[in-house]
């Protein structure tokens, strides 16, 4: 009995879950994978564009790939944030829960996108939202002291990043503006137009999220949304198949903002 007395006292104390709770879930959950991206990905990117391929290289043997299933969650609002993150392929959702836990969506990253970018210049470093995989996904994730290291360096880059930031700060007040001044209506309406690809003779529409994802960065209810798509496909200004969206007169359509 002594023997089992002393073993049990060897034992190392389970730690609380408020403990566990604090490491990042991406420092957790996820498991690695071998890397896929090169220097030459990361060409046209605004976050790499401005450093040379020794530069990238050396992010890029910082950096770490990760593979995550479709719904799991990444990383939490609040987490410390040691990277920024490159989508490689699938989807990723950014998120913020209300105090009755609903979901508001603030924004959906396809490939080829970076995210989390924002924590660079933060002291100390939190993420500001919830991160979540839409669908199986495979993510870069960037050191956030060696990018800074080698920002020291590129003047190019310092000047494409805080031209993004600023385009960011727009984007986000125009956003405020349409959720808090507009109607519903308004909103998909300027969500549809700004999917539309420029000097594109027609226009169809690949949602890029399932429609009650959309619902929600658009701070509506899934009926609503339906709804709305109804009364626009009865005016005859779009065709609503599935996930696809045929915009039948654009000029219209536009018309919906005045």
């Amino acid at each position: 009995m002594r023997l089992l007395e002393h073993a049990a006292m060897k034992k190392k104390p389970v730690l609380p879950t408020c403990e566990l709770d604090r490491q990042p879930l991406h420092d957790r959950t996820i498991a690695d994978v071998s890397m896929n991206t090169s220097p030459h990905d990361l060409q046209g990117h605004y976050l790499f564009d401005g450093l040379d391929d020794e530069q990238r290289r050396r992010l890029l043997e910082h950096s770490r790939t990760r593979k995550l299933a479709a719904g799991e969650a990444f990383f939490m609002q609040g987490d410390r944030a040691d990277q920024f993150w490159w989508l490689e392929s699938g989807q990723i959702k950014l998120y913020r829960l209300s105090r009755d836990g609903h979901q508001k969506v603030m924004g959906l990253v396809m490939p080829k996108q970076s995210f989390a970018e924002g924590i660079l210049f933060m002291e100390p470093p939190r993420y500001p939202v919830n991160a979540e995989a839409v669908v199986e996904s495979t993510i870069l994730g960037v050191d956030r002291r060696v990018y800074l290291d080698i920002l020291k360096t590129s003047f190019v880059t310092c000047r494409k990043l805080f031209q993004q930031m600023v385009l960011r700060t727009q984007r986000h007040l125009d956003e405020i503006e349409s959720l808090t001044i507009q109607n519903t209506r308004y909103r998909l309406v300027h969500y549809l137009l700004h999917q539309i690809t420029p000097g594109a003779n027609v226009h169809v529409i690949k949602l890029p999220a399932r429609k009650a994802v959309i619902a929600s960065q658009l701070a509506m209810q899934p009926e609503t949304l339906s709804r709305l798509f109804r009364e626009l496909e009865n005016s005859g200004l779009i065709r609503v198949r599935g996930d696809v969206i045929h915009v039948l007169d654009s000029a219209k359509l536009q018309q919906q903002l005045t």
